[in-house]
C-alpha cells in the first residue's frame, strides 16, 4: 500500500504542479509581449505604434490558456498533499523535521500562488493591474512559487536525518 500512495503521490506533483510552474512561468514574458503589441487607434485604421518588435497577435488567447492551466492544475494539485499525508502516515515520518518543513513550505506555496500569482494573472487579463510593473510583480511571485516547490521537492528526495540510506 506505501508503495501505491508514494506511486500516486509522485505523479500527481509531477502531472499537477509541473503544469503550474511551467504555465505560471510562461505568463509574465507572454504578457510583456502582449503589452507591446500596438494598440489600434479608434477611427484611424491605424496603430499608436508601427514597431511591434516582439510582440505577439495570438498572446492575449495564451495568456487567457496559461491563466486557466495554472486554475485548474492548481486544483487538481490538492491531491499532492492527500497523498503525501497518506504516505508519510503508512511510512511513520509525519513528525519528521524534514516533513514538517517540507509542510510548511507546500502551505507557503499555496499561498503565494493563491493569493499572488493567481490574482496578478487575472488583473492583468482584466486589464485591470498596473501594467509598467504588474509583470515584474508576477514573475516574482512566480518564481518564489517555483523556488518553495523546488525546495520541497529537495526535501522529499534528501530526507535530512533519515535512516534510510537513500
Amino acid at each position: 500500500m506505501t508503495k501505491f500512495l508514494l506511486a500516486v503521490h509522485v505523479l500527481a506533483a509531477i502531472l499537477a504542479v509541473g503544469p503550474v510552474a511551467v504555465a505560471a512561468s510562461m505568463f509574465p514574458p507572454v504578457a510583456r509581449r502582449a503589452l507591446a503589441a500596438p494598440v489600434p487607434v479608434p477611427g484611424t485604421g491605424t496603430s499608436a505604434s508601427t514597431a511591434d518588435a516582439g510582440a505577439d497577435a495570438g498572446a492575449p488567447g495564451a495568456l487567457r490558456l496559461l491563466h486557466r492551466i495554472c486554475r485548474v492544475y492548481a486544483l487538481v494539485g490538492v491531491v499532492v498533499p492527500v497523498f503525501g499525508f497518506a504516505t508519510a502516515r503508512q511510512l511513520g515520518v509525519l513528525g519528521s523535521p524534514w516533513l514538517v518543513v517540507s509542510i510548511v513550505l507546500t502551505v507557503l506555496a499555496a499561498v503565494v500562488l493563491g493569493a499572488f500569482v493567481l490574482p496578478a494573472q487575472s488583473a492583468l487579463l482584466e486589464g485591470s493591474a498596473d501594467r509598467a510593473g504588474a509583470t515584474a510583480r508576477l514573475a516574482m511571485y512566480t518564481g518564489l512559487f517555483n523556488l518553495l516547490w523546488a525546495t520541497v521537492t529537495v526535501l522529499m528526495i534528501v530526507r535530512p536525518g533519515s535512516t534510510t540510506g537513500a
